[in-house]
Formats: structure tokens, C-alpha cells, sequence
């Protein structure tokens, strides 16, 4: 394990990889969505996807400590705790192929997921369907193979919970307490399926402090009046990660 803690330290898209670290976090901390749309685009570019996706959801982690005791409170918990169940069921198929797949077909996923995603968020799509337990547990599950696969397991529950005819501060909650409990079970699938090496625990854990930091900056910074200027930052840097990730830059 030392060996892979000065492996992170030396790598040289360290210090990129905590600055992205961070603007996600403070992504996540005001919008409560948003952290791996900015950062694995960006991440699978620098580094190899398998590795970005541990090491994020790692550091993804320290929101179970800055942001989800405060979001606990706001959610549907009920709902969070049957989706976050349905997701973990479908993990391991998600971890699977992204233990199979072709790097540069991950990476081209990721892209063409967020860019997708970012889409529909721009044009205000909305599931037709009001959620419910059946439809709940439905999003949840396609969410796992995705989340697991490429590491955005946000898209779909982030359109699914839009459509809820929430406020900005209950949609908030149960998008963020729902992405962080899913970064701490889909950690087991991956060690399971022998894809969490040393260096990625090493690199989440030299990028936890960042982005627990850059949660907390979100969260001070997070008005429920200032829903629209939200969601706009949050689109804005997501569409720059996207373009500067694209695999035709190398």
C-alpha cells in the first residue's frame, strides 16, 4: 500500500486531478448534483477511467460527513433508501463491464453520457411519470449499471427527480444523499470484482480532503432562491468538462 500512496503522490496529473476535485465538490455542495458530470470527463482524459471512477467515489465519500447530515433532514427517505437498494443490486453488472470494456469505449461513454445528460437538463426534459415506488426503483437500478460502468451514476435519477414537482431544497437532498450512498457501495463491487487498486485508494484519499472542502464551499454558497443561478454554474462547467475531455484530444 505505501508503495501506492508515493506512486499518487508522483503522478503528475496530481495537481489537476484535486483542482477538478474541488470545483466538483463545490458543484455538488450548491447544486446537489453535477460532481461526476464535471469530473470524470476531464479524469478519464488524465488518467485511466477505471482509475478515475474509484478514486472519485472514494473521495466522494466525505460528503457522508460535510453535506448528507444536513441533507438527511430535507429528504424522502423512504424513496432515497429504495433507490439507493434498487442501484446496489445493479452494481455489480455496471462493475462488470467496466472491468471488460475497451478504456477508450469507457471514456467515449462518459462523454457521450454527460453531453446527453446536459442536453436534456438544458431543454428542461421531464419524465412523464410522477415517481412512485415501481418507477423509483426503475430509475435506480439503470442508474447502478451506468454509475457502476462509467461512474456517472447521477444522469437519470437527476431527471427522474426533477420531474418529482419537488422544491429546489427537497430535489437537492434526495439527489445528493442518493449519489453519496451510492459512492459508498458501489467501493465493495469494484474490490470485489479486483478493479480498486492501491493507487486508487491512495488517490481518493489524497482527493477527499478537496473535495470535502469544496462541498462545504457549495453548501455556504447553496440559496433555494438562487435555484436558476445554480443549475446554470452547474451546466456551464459540466458542458467545459465535457469539451476539454473529449477523446479527440488525446
Amino acid at each position: 500500500m505505501s508503495e501506492g500512496f508515493a506512486v499518487a503522490l508522483a503522478l503528475p496529473q496530481l495537481a489537476p486531478l484535486l483542482i477538478l476535485t474541488f470545483l466538483s465538490g463545490m458543484v455538488y455542495g450548491f447544486a446537489g448534483f453535477g460532481a461526476a458530470l464535471v469530473f470524470m470527463p476531464i479524469a478519464s482524459a488524465l488518467i485511466d477511467p477505471v482509475l478515475a471512477i474509484a478514486a472519485f467515489a472514494l473521495s466522494a465519500l466525505s460528503s457522508l460527513f460535510t453535506l448528507v447530515p444536513c441533507a438527511w433532514g430535507e429528504c424522502d427517505k423512504t424513496t432515497t433508501i429504495l433507490m439507493t437498494l434498487a442501484a446496489t443490486l445493479t452494481l455489480p453488472l455496471g462493475v462488470w463491464l467496466l472491468r471488460v470494456a475497451d478504456p477508450v469505449l469507457i471514456r467515449i461513454a462518459i462523454s457521450a453520457l454527460a453531453a446527453l445528460t446536459l442536453i436534456v437538463l438544458i431543454r428542461g426534459f421531464r419524465f412523464s411519470v410522477r415517481p412512485g415506488r415501481t418507477s423509483s426503483a426503475a430509475v435506480a437500478g439503470a442508474a447502478g449499471v451506468m454509475g457502476g460502468a462509467t461512474g456517472l451514476l447521477g444522469p437519470i435519477v437527476i431527471l427522474f427527480n426533477l420531474s418529482s414537482g419537488d422544491d429546489a431544497r427537497r430535489i437537492r437532498a434526495n439527489t445528493l444523499v442518493f449519489l453519496t450512498l451510492g459512492s459508498l457501495f458501489v467501493l465493495p463491487q469494484m474490490a470485489a470484482q479486483g478493479v480498486l487498486a492501491p493507487l486508487a485508494i491512495w488517490l481518493g484519499i489524497l482527493m477527499l480532503p478537496a473535495y470535502a472542502f469544496g462541498g462545504l464551499a457549495g453548501r455556504a454558497l447553496f440559496n433555494p432562491e438562487r435555484e436558476r443561478l445554480y443549475r446554470a454554474v452547474a451546466y456551464g462547467m459540466i458542458a467545459l468538462s465535457i469539451v476539454m475531455g473529449l477523446p479527440i484530444f488525446g
